[in-house]
């Protein structure tokens, strides 16, 4: 199992020693998914951290009325959980699936906790990721609560430009939350000008 894009990921954040490396190496697990299969379903319990080596995955909710909201989507040199439920060890609300083929590298709550306990550079680097996914969240959270749909389409353009010929129109309005239709207005709108 070839592990080299992970660890390059994690020497841009924090170094990391040759023993650190084979440990992790000894404690990750390949996992292949064919389009549209579950990583994790809503009702099970997540037990793993799951890092992207190809393809793409969608992080989302289904509320009572059936509509999915595309909470994150994770490619190449992304991580990917329900991070609630991976701590607390309770059933999740969240999916998980795969928007196409995708390989991932998964490592269980408590081999993350052991790297950390042996080689504190994890626990660093995952703080790191911890850390900027919420200051991610908190700047997504603002922009849904005073942006209009055109300037959250906009921003999503900017800050994934290599989802938007990748990803189906629906998950993009999923995503912003509009319907896939105010999407396509918005788009005709933007090319007029």
């Amino acid at each position: 199992m070839d592990i080299q894009s992970l660890v390059q990921h994690i020497v841009k954040i924090i170094p990391l020693d040759d023993p650190a490396v084979s440990d992790l190496a000894a404690k990750l697990a390949l996992k292949k998914l064919r389009r549209r299969q579950y990583l994790l379903q809503e009702g099970d319990v997540c037990r793993h951290y799951n890092f992207v080596l190809s393809g793409c995955l969608r992080l989302y909710f289904v509320d009572e009325k059936g509509t999915e909201h595309a909470l994150q989507f994770a490619t190449e040199n992304g991580w990917v959980a329900d991070i609630g439920s991976l701590h607390s060890e309770t059933p999740s609300r969240l999916s998980i699936d795969a928007l196409e083929p995708t390989e991932i590298l998964r490592i269980g709550k408590a081999d993350l906790i052991d790297l950390y306990v042996k080689h504190p550079a994890f626990d660093r680097y995952f703080r790191v990721l911890t850390e900027n996914a919420f200051i991610g969240m908190q700047q997504r959270v603002l922009q849904n609560i005073s942006s209009t749909a055109e300037d959250r389409y906009l921003a999503f353009l900017e800050k994934y430009p290599h989802l938007v010929n990748r990803i189906p129109l629906v998950q993009i309005a999923s995503f912003i939350g509009v319907t896939p239709e105010f999407v396509s207005k918005i788009r005709k709108n933007l090319s007029s000008k």
